[in-house]
């Protein structure tokens, strides 16, 4: 499997599997195919906004919105940001985060910046991995003012565990689009990590960003953004299942040892209380 994977044009594929997932067909053949999918899935049908005969297609039953209060927003100063499993959480040390076992990235690539160092080093990281049962829309963990969007083009390796244990660096050769936000506290990124059979991501204050689409040939910055967000607001989706990984500055949050007791390895929903 692993030496397939190296050789199959991995943006292309996603590219053609998220058109065919949004193709809009006759509902009586839609329907099933989301039943089934959700049946191999399991998930939990009576959360989702419209019965299952609304959605048009896949793609828009991937994305899907849940009934409002489903997901009630926290009361601690720092939410999760997506319904996921959280994979790894831990000091940036030295500007790197860990991947996976004796495998790491640099923050200053990894965000396309060369103050990330700077800004992070010594901070907190969390990557939160979702799987195709999850929600797929991802939300502000915090409230604040979106100040840069950097959208990095790259590869689409899947982000599963062989890929996370044997593709060096693999969060920085995947496509990403980065989102800072300037807290009271100080700054948290949000970044929405590409992946194989991922259609695109899309972000829902700012439409114009959209992933995988051969149109973006070198990092894209938007800085200098003035984004009032609010704890709970929709910051965007992921197309298929991907990665989130968040950052935190030095001193935003808790103690590491304690928050890996509580969350490492867990499955989490978005909105809930983090710190």
């Amino acid at each position: 499997m692993s030496s397939i994977t190296r050789y199959i044009p991995k943006n292309h594929v996603s590219f053609i599997l998220g058109q065919l997932a949004h193709l809009q067909l006759p509902r009586f053949i839609w329907t099933p195919i989301i039943k089934y999918f959700a049946k191999v899935y399991k998930i939990n049908l009576e959360e989702a906004e419209q019965p299952v005969e609304n959605y048009e297609s896949l793609g828009e039953f991937f994305v899907r919105r849940l009934k409002p209060g489903i997901r009630p927003i926290g009361s601690a100063w720092a939410l999760h940001p997506a319904d996921s499993e959280i994979t790894q959480l831990n000091t940036i040390h030295r500007g790197e985060l860990i991947q996976a076992k004796n495998k790491t990235y640099k923050v200053n690539d990894f965000l396309h910046d060369p103050q990330g160092l700077e800004k992070y080093d010594q901070g907190v990281f969390i990557t939160y991995y979702l799987c195709p049962t999850d929600y797929h829309r991802v939300h502000s963990p915090v409230d604040g003012v979106i100040t840069k969007v950097t959208h990095i083009p790259g590869m689409l390796w899947p982000v599963n565990k062989w890929s996370t244990e044997n593709i060096e660096e693999m969060f920085s050769i995947n496509e990403r689009v980065a989102v800072e936000i300037k807290t009271d506290r100080g700054f948290v990124n949000v970044v929405f990590v590409g992946a194989t059979n991922v259609g695109y991501i899309t972000l829902s204050f700012m439409p114009e960003i959209k992933g995988n689409q051969f149109n973006v040939f070198k990092p894209l910055i938007k800085d200098n953004l003035n984004i009032p967000i609010k704890k709970g607001d929709e910051l965007g989706m992921f197309r298929m299942g991907s990665t989130i990984v968040m950052l935190y500055q030095l001193g935003l949050v808790q103690s590491v040892d304690g928050l890996q007791r509580q969350y490492l390895g867990r499955a989490v929903k978005v909105n809930s209380d983090f710190t």
